[in-house]
């Protein structure tokens, strides 16, 4: 059976679902994609602040996908905004996001992996979804190219050339064995990495998808799905209900 997935930007503009939507395709397998954006939201991530503003409609636009039939929801932004929260609320949909994803795929390939990001300001927040995910005693490095999360595709050559700089830095003088590339608008850029300093350099939007992938057909063959028992128990409905926060708050409900 075709897998149905979306991926969110979880940010306010759509000027690339169309390209993204094409070049995860390339790599999915047996998938149906849309590539989806939010209609309110800031156009980056690069603060908490922001990250703050987009709950509400992220997880609305994930509960409304699965409530539309799709198998699984990949957040993305290497921040896993709101990760834990979706999966909570989420019953058989499969919730992925590139962070958590790429750690996973980094420490099968190599003992230690060195994150390529954008700016300085986000690595204390990033550094800690490495220790939260279990993977502390893994990291060679943060290398940063001090570039904003729009540049990457506005400013493609100069970001190639920074990205290609630090990543060479990080398994020389670091110690890295993986390179993961911390932001998901550096996407088109790893295989030139990966070719040009000789180790595998993942491609935080592509992991993140193929995780997506590998647990939907762990559900659909082995019934592998979240647990509901302790830490991702759902909220009731009947209390949504009578708080009015469906209301409040647009939640989808799905009616039974």
């Amino acid at each position: 059976m075709v897998k149905k997935l979306m991926y969110i930007s979880p940010v306010g503009y759509n000027t690339y679902d169309n390209e993204i939507e094409n070049y995860l395709l390339k790599y999915a397998e047996n998938c149906t994609i849309c590539a989806t954006s939010l209609s309110k939201a800031p156009y980056h991530l690069e603060y908490l602040y922001y990250s703050a503003l987009i709950g509400p409609e992220l997880l609305n636009t994930i509960k409304q996908a699965e409530i539309d039939g799709f198998d699984a929801a990949i957040i993305g932004c290497f921040y896993d905004p709101f990760l834990y929260e979706a999966r909570e609320m989420s019953d058989r949909l499969v919730v992925t996001a590139p962070c958590e994803a790429s750690l996973s795929i980094a420490t099968k390939l190599g003992a230690s992996f060195s994150i390529i990001v954008g700016r300085r300001k986000v690595i204390p927040y990033m550094k800690e979804n490495v220790r939260k995910y279990g993977f502390e005693n893994r990291l060679a490095s943060f290398r940063s190219v001090e570039l904003g999360v729009l540049d990457f595709q506005e400013k493609k050559e100069l970001a190639e050339e920074r990205i290609l700089k630090e990543a060479e830095r990080a398994v020389k003088e670091d110690g890295a064995e993986v390179i993961i590339l911390g932001c998901t608008k550096e996407f088109g850029f790893f295989e030139k990495i990966q070719d040009c300093i000789g180790v595998p350099a993942i491609d935080s939007m592509i992991a993140a998808c193929k995780e997506a992938e590998h647990l939907v057909s762990c559900r659909d063959k082995l019934n592998w799905t979240i647990s509901k028992v302790g830490a991702y128990e759902p909220p009731k409905i009947d209390e949504i209900r009578q708080w009015k926060l469906d209301e409040y708050f647009q939640i989808p409900v799905e009616k039974k």
